[in-house]
């Protein structure tokens, strides 16, 4: 008997296995929630979060990710509908119901 594979998100759209991650599987998710194609600026704050993510263990104060990325510190919002969405396109492990709040 087969047995179905796991989901790869959980209920609130957040992956469940961060390492199942890829820039593709980002690309593809934006599109189907109507944010369009990633440019190389939103993959690269992506990937920041994922490795500030990776050091820390848990979330980054946004303005540093845009510090980082050598931006203006609001750019998470001027380039993604909001800090959560840019979160979950970036397969980081869902926060918590009182972070999702901050984010």
């Amino acid at each position: 008997m087969n047995t179905p594979d796991p989901p790869l998100f959980d209920t609130d759209g957040f992956l469940v296995d961060p390492d199942q991650w890829s820039e593709a599987l980002a690309d593809l998710t934006a599109r189907r929630d109507g944010i369009g194609p990633l440019d190389e600026l939103q993959m690269a704050l992506l990937r920041i979060l994922r490795r500030e993510y990776a050091r820390h263990g848990s979330i980054t104060a946004l303005s540093h990710v845009c510090h980082l990325a050598g931006e203006p510190p609001d750019c998470l919002q001027h380039l993604f509908p909001d800090a959560r969405e840019a979160w979950r396109l970036a397969g980081l492990p869902n926060p918590g119901e009182e972070a999702k709040a901050y984010l």
